[in-house]
């Protein structure tokens, strides 16, 4: 089995490679090729803990496995580590035996980043100069830095519930050698690209504070409950989604559904525009949305990159099992 540790993620696994192992995962789903298992999540009763599995089989790059892990919300002050933790485990498909282990933690963040990047590639126009973030997080400056890759943006405005967090998506913007803006959330009407990263179970972002032509990438929903954006946004845009099921149970889509919004027909799987077997977006005026709730097979695929990599430069740990 091959180990790579989380030490070495950073210096193995870019933006770049990451973009184009989750196309690669999205493009083989929408075709069949590959395919999300039933997600497993449970409070285990200890230290307020969130745990769980996400895989998945992927016939076109023989990629099998899993993530194990979840959320420790202690972790941060009891422990000094961070709160999210898990671990890749790939399989080799042809025998079931274990391939590689592999820290999960950085690699989870940056196939967050490149799944909303991804949408922005395939479905933001392409004169898009302002982006719009909700939400200043840790994982909002990862989102940050990737979608600034895919456009020629001017400019980065910002909001957040709690604005002393601003300076973290500020700094990226700086970075970039692009103005920063704190705006009110009507203030939100000005971007041509939003994305929302919030772990919120109420909407902040509402259809008044978004132009025609924008494209939403809402990356914050993904567990039942969850809601950053207000259902009828998504009845007046087109929706893409990484899985349509998971959008429709899990995901931003599961409120407009229970309204009576939208339907699961309505919800479309990003991979089909990467195919072109969906024409994506359609007009300048489209408000077009993708719904990502984060799959297993993005994961695999992001390790699987990682994996090759650490073989590559030698860094790969091998132990008999």
């Amino acid at each position: 089995m091959l180990i790579v540790p989380e030490r070495e993620i950073g210096a193995l696994m870019t933006r770049a490679s990451a973009f184009e192992a989750v196309e690669k995962v999205f493009a083989a789903m929408a075709s069949g090729e590959a395919y999300n298992f039933p997600v497993i999540r449970e409070a285990i009763g200890h230290e307020d803990a969130l745990y769980g599995f996400k895989g998945g089989f992927d016939r076109a790059g023989l990629t099998l496995g899993l993530k194990a892990g979840g959320y420790w919300p202690n972790n941060l002050e009891k422990f000094k580590v961070i709160n999210h933790q898990s671990t890749v485990f790939l399989f080799d498909p042809d025998t079931g035996k274990v391939a590689a282990m592999v820290g999960g933690n950085l690699l989870t963040a940056l196939r967050t980043a490149a799944a909303s990047s991804v949408s922005i590639a395939h479905l933001a126009r392409r004169d898009a100069k302002v982006m719009g973030m909700v939400g200043a997080g840790h994982q909002a400056t990862f989102q940050l830095r990737a979608a600034l890759e895919q456009r020629p943006f001017e400019k980065v405005i910002g909001w957040n519930l709690h604005p002393e967090m601003l300076p973290n998506i500020e700094t990226v913007a700086d970075e970039a050698g692009l103005p920063f803006e704190a705006v009110p959330l009507e203030g939100m009407r000005e971007a041509d690209v939003i994305v929302s990263i919030t772990s919120s179970f109420a909407p902040s972002l509402m259809a008044a504070h978004v132009s025609p032509g924008t494209h939403l990438a809402c990356m914050g929903t993904d567990t039942r409950g969850k809601q950053e954006v207000e259902a009828a946004l998504l009845a007046v845009a087109t929706v893409f989604t990484d899985e349509v099921a998971q959008s429709v149970s899990i995901g931003e889509a599961q409120h407009a559904v229970a309204e009576g919004l939208i339907s699961e027909g309505d919800v479309h799987q990003i991979g089909a525009v990467i195919n072109g077997s969906h024409p994506g977006r359609r007009s300048d005026d489209e408000i077009t949305l993708f719904d990502g709730t984060g799959v297993g097979l993005q994961d695999l695929a992001v390790a699987a990159a990682v994996v090759d990599l650490a073989v590559e430069k030698g860094i790969a740990i091998e132990v008999d099992v």
